[in-house]
């Protein structure tokens, strides 16, 4: 039978804060309940928490630091593209926030790829006559250049940035961006017939989702890369990652987490996620405890509608959690009432330029990527010898 502690037991097991505590329960690390004697407070499965504390706690031997490898507790690969310094992004040294204010997707791309000429998205071809934008022109734009694309190896990089701006300028095409020789924000906007104030509004948001370091996309992108697959191939395997709820499909769940408040109101929205214990999509972030930077440059330069500024407001009150990016991509759709799949869309096709980054930066190592399972099946059956 499970037991239950408060959140002062699970902070002092686990010496963390609360707000590592949420962040644990909004990703489905630890189980919360609600305290059947104080309804204003919660209680934390004590399995969980031993669980958590056990890995804490755990030696550096050759299994553990593998599995921990893989799993998130320690990054494995080297990068120069983007880290994370007192809780901000940086690409490539310069601060990813500070260089939203200004630079186009464009520019980020080509400070991420090393680029020696500008970027151009604009040089792809359009979106085939009598297919609807979305995610399923993308997908199958991109598996179809996949099947015949060429491998990386033996190519000039300056070839390879070539066949990288047609692949975004895809991507974006397939989401409704309209074909012309215009800076890729630009291009969204008219596509989706929005004024100059709502491109700049897409130009900031597809910066801050350029890349963020090593992400399980980015992985999935270099372990193509690693074998010599080609561009598309390599996209396509970080994609395809991406389009997962728990990656950058998560604007999605928040999308529905917002349909319930203009239904039910936040009121009652938020009372039955905090009394059953459910994780509120798109609050708190593993790599920002104190708040993701992202999420609160975007919000600062619009306001979402009232229904949802007010049910965000209630949510940092009632946990202590912080919206993260996925909100305010799903806060600015419904505020400019963009097209259903708008989110993914920015956040695919902005992230394409950093899978491919990792995808281009994979190539200098010249080894693939091969990790080792660590078996946990029944032993071998050893036949006799006859």
């Amino acid at each position: 039978m499970a037991s239950w502690i408060s959140m002062d037991e699970a902070c002092s097991l686990l010496g963390v804060r609360p707000q590592t505590v949420y962040a644990y329960v909004s990703r489905g690390k630890l189980e919360v309940a609600p305290d059947p004697t104080d309804s204003r407070r919660s209680l934390y499965r004590t399995e969980d928490v031993a669980v958590l504390t056990k890995r804490k706690q755990a030696g550096r031997k050759h299994e553990t630091l593998a599995a921990n490898t893989l799993f998130g507790a320690e990054p494995s690969v080297p990068t120069a593209l983007c880290t994370f310094f007192k809780g901000r992004p940086y690409y490539q040294g310069r601060d990813a926030v500070d260089l939203a204010r200004s630079a186009t997707l464009e520019d980020a791309a080509q400070l991420l790829w090393g680029a020696e000429r500008a970027v151009d998205f604009s040089t792809s071809t359009p979106l085939q006559a009598g297919r609807q934008p979305g995610r399923d022109a993308a997908f199958t734009a991109l598996a179809s250049l996949a099947a015949v694309g060429l491998s990386t190896r033996g190519r000039l990089t300056r070839v390879l940035h070539t066949e990288g701006q047609a692949l975004v300028g895809q991507m974006a095409n397939a989401f409704g961006a309209r074909q012309c020789p215009q800076p890729l924000h630009q291009r969204f906007a008219l596509g989706w017939k929005q004024p100059h104030r709502v491109a700049e509004l897409l130009r900031t948001a597809m910066v801050l989702l350029a890349d963020h370091e090593l992400t399980s996309s980015a992985f999935a992108a270099r372990i193509a890369a690693s074998t010599g697959a080609s561009l598309p191939a390599c996209l396509l395997a970080g994609l395809t990652t991406l389009s997962g709820p728990l990656h950058g499909d998560a604007s999605g769940r928040v999308q529905a987490l917002f349909s319930e408040v203009e239904r039910l109101g936040d009121d009652a929205v938020l009372a039955h996620y905090l009394s059953t214990g459910l994780p509120l999509a798109g609050f708190g972030h593993h790599i920002y405890p104190d708040g993701d930077p992202r999420a609160a440059a975007l919000l600062a330069l619009f306001e979402p509608p009232q229904a949802i500024a007010r049910f965000i407001e209630k949510v940092i009150a009632m946990t202590g959690l912080q919206p993260n990016i996925d909100v305010a991509l799903a806060a600015l759709v419904a505020h400019h009432r963009l097209p259903a799949d708008a989110a993914f869309g920015l956040f695919a096709t902005a992230r394409s330029v950093g899978l491919l980054a990792h995808s281009l930066e994979q190539l200098d190592v010249a080894q693939v990527i091969r990790p080792r399972g660590r078996y946990v099946g029944p032993p071998p059956q050893v036949l006799a010898a006859g």
